[in-house]
């Protein structure tokens, strides 16, 4: 496969930028969006920080509102890759953080109405965010994102919309490509004092894969209650459930040329799937005083439960210490969040200060099975696991935001965080003792941004803030000495960042946000070890990330719009360590140079989206996006290419009556039929690195709005 996704990121980048000439853009004014990216109220343009609020509306460009991916084309930094296996989730990473997670998202905060959507340990999942309710998503990237504490590498929230006076109900059916179906029904509106979105949907798929059908529910509703007196008290209910998702796992290059649809030969034999269901409700309380002050306390609470069935062969599991080819998760979570925040003047200036403090838990009581019962494979069997794995977390913070004349402004925050890691063992037997332990990790977050405003349509600013990640439960999971026990002798990842950035608005109606970044983290998490199908962690020393951004959002003229982002990012080791290529491995032998290319950062990707049209009659679309090549493990053995997408839609919509409305869609995907490996699985330990993307496929769908 040649690689011309570089190429073509550039070519997108250049036409945007041509044609952000004022004489093609319209008078009309950029709309005024309310963000709580930093908890404060500064508006996006002001913020002198690297963020990216996108208006959620998939069903505009033909998509059928199941991945987050569909949402984020044209916001640089962040990288959201689909793997064709709703087994493990999209594979998220800004700015090369998150990159290396094998499952689920990693090194990033993720939220959805203020909720955490990442647990105490670091450890995330999108699979229940609802965008048929969405109203907006926030990327925040950059040294405040140091201010969610721990794993903020970068912070992805979604945002519902608020109920609308009037009642507005929404339903929509999609089909296509791969036995593909969705259906969706969404209802928003007031009662009284009461206004509510309600959302529910239901998607399936055969998979572009062999062996990766899925079926999936997601609900969410969200309830504001005007309680009088400048109170408000919102409420967030949140169901997902995903039965069943076969996991067709990762190809070898040679099964890739071969054929890119099929699935591993371990996968049929021991069918690797997952069913996963979680349950959570939130309670956002917020008062305003006369003097400009406000109170906001949040709570929530809720229950994830996993059951996952592995390829592990019986033989492997031999070894008293293997925990078993099934693993079967239940946990608790929940947490409470309260703020102060007080406005007033300083020396001519107004400033905003912000006071809180947060607390979550995590209960997850963890047991694992043997995945055969005589020769029967891909069943469940004896346990081999039986634990509690615990994670308690409290933070204080603080935020201080002064405009200190008319063309400068001062950002300072700080937090502290203590995180606290126990493990109860119950699976104790005479080759197998008790593996029972805890470990404390602690970080001060400090950090500082400086604005200044030369002109009304321009702003400058520099930032800098320190973070830090802990290892997750999944990562001190096992020893790499290969003794019973978790790995609490794993550090906790320190990191500096430093940001330098200009927003631009071209027109009323354009805007161009340019950022340069560095980050250096010390004591990097990598793999260590690859024995009896489980991988080990260590800290590998230093790394570095650094890069460019550059974005343009608005109306280039009348009915046409653009969305572009284009990043250049250099993620490279800056220490020599050891590490294992291949299982079984036991002693991390295989040297890791300083300089070389931390794997699955491409560097340099992107998106361009064009569309025409209005709310009635035709719209059009394209969307380009490019990715460079990857590298798949630490020792740079293997790449993935680099490639460029193309993808085309259209839809029509009727005025039936004064109030109803309907839309009929069509796109497609890889018009060019372009072959590619979507996604990659860093450091594979069977060399099982490549998730192929789809080649061309095609969506329908229809939308009724009354």
């Amino acid at each position: 496969m040649r690689e011309h996704g570089g190429n073509l990121i550039v070519c997108t980048g250049i036409a945007g930028m041509l044609l952000a000439a004022p004489g093609h853009a319209t008078d009309t004014t950029l709309p005024a969006v309310q963000v709580n990216a930093i908890r404060m109220d500064i508006p996006p343009f002001d913020l002198p920080a690297s963020l990216s609020v996108v208006a959620v509306a998939p069903a505009d460009a033909g998509l059928p509102g199941v991945n987050l991916s569909e949402t984020l084309v044209g916001a640089p930094g962040i990288l959201a890759r689909g793997r064709q296996n709703y087994a493990q989730d999209e594979q998220i990473s800004i700015r090369g953080y998150g990159a290396r997670a094998t499952f689920g998202v990693r090194s990033i905060r993720l939220y959805v109405d203020g909720i955490p959507a990442t647990l105490p340990d670091g450890q995330g999942q999108i699979a229940h965010f609802n965008l048929d309710s969405a109203e907006r998503v926030e990327v925040l990237r950059g040294p405040f994102s140091v201010l969610y504490g721990n794993a903020a590498g970068g912070v992805v929230q979604v945002w519902s919309a608020d109920g609308t006076p009037t009642p507005v109900t929404t339903l929509g059916i999609n089909a296509g490509s791969n036995d593909t179906f969705r259906y969706s029904a969404n209802t928003r509106g007031t009662v009284g004092a009461v206004d509510y979105n309600i959302a529910v949907s239901e998607f399936l798929s055969g998979g572009y894969r062999q062996h990766s059908r899925v079926l999936r529910e997601s609900d969410n509703a969200k309830f504001g209650v005007d309680l009088g007196k400048q109170r408000r008290l919102t409420l967030v209910l949140n169901r997902y459930n995903q039965p069943t998702a076969q996991d067709p796992l990762g190809l070898t290059r040679a099964q890739v040329d071969a054929d890119p649809r099929q699935a591993t030969a371990v996968a049929g034999q021991y069918d690797t799937r997952k069913s996963g269901r979680q349950t959570q409700f939130g309670a956002i309380y917020e008062q305003s005083f006369d003097a400009g002050d406000q109170l906001r306390l949040l709570a929530y609470s809720g229950q994830r439960r996993i059951v996952q069935y592995l390829s592990i062969p019986p033989g492997t599991q031999q070894n008293p210490l293997q925990s078993g080819g099934v693993v079967a998760p239940t946990t608790r979570y929940g947490g409470l969040d309260a703020r102060w925040t007080h406005r007033g003047e300083l020396a001519g200036g107004g400033y905003e200060f912000v006071l809180g403090a947060s607390g979550d838990y995590q209960r997850q009581h963890r047991l694992g099975y043997e995945n055969f019962a005589g020769d029967a494979l891909g069943v469940i069997g004896r346990l081999r696991r039986n634990e509690n794995d615990n994670v308690d977390s409290v933070a204080g913070y603080a935020q201080w935001y002064w405009r200190f004349s008319e063309r400068w402004a001062l950002l300072l925050g700080l937090r502290h965080d203590d995180v606290r890691f126990s493990e109860h063992d119950f699976y104790v037997t005479a080759l197998n003792p008790d593996d029972s332990g805890h470990a404390n990790y602690a970080a001060t977050t400090p950090v500082a941004a400086l604005d200044f405003r030369p002109t009304d349509a321009l702003r400058i600013y520099v930032s800098y803030g320190k973070g830090f990640e802990t290892p997750s439960f999944n990562e001190l999971g096992y020893r790499s000495d290969g003794r019973a026990g978790l790995a609490f002798d794993l550090r906790p990842a320190h990191s500096r960042h430093l940001e330098a950035g200009a927003k631009w608005q071209a027109t009323r109606a354009l805007e161009f946000d340019l950022a340069a970044f560095r980050s250096d983290t010390d004591d990097e998490l990598a793999v260590a070890t690859n024995v009896d199908g489980r991988a080990t962690y260590q800290n590998a020393g230093n790394a570095r990330r650094q890069g460019i951004e550059l974005s343009l959002t608005g109306q280039l003229a009348d009915a046409w719009q653009i969305s572009a982002g284009l990043t250049h990012l250099q993620a490279r080791f800056r220490s020599t360590f050891f590490t294992c290529l291949s299982a079984p491995c036991a002693e991390a032998r295989l040297p890791v140079t300083a300089g070389s290319r931390i794997p699955g950062v491409p560097d340099n990707y992107g998106s361009l989206r064009f569309q025409h049209g209005r709310e009635l009659g035709w719209r059009e679309g394209l969307t380009l996006s490019g990715v460079g090549s990857v590298t798949v493990n630490d020792i740079d053995s293997q790449r993935a290419a680099g490639y460029g997408l193309l993808d085309a839609d259209v839809s029509y919509t009727f005025a039936l009556t004064s109030s109803a409305r309907l839309q009929l869609s069509a796109r497609v995907n890889n018009l060019t039929d372009r072959r590619h490996i979507g996604s990659v699985i860093v450091n594979d330990g069977n060399g099982r690195y490549f998730e192929p993307g789809p080649a061309r496929t095609w969506m329908l769908g229809a939308r009724l709005v009354f």
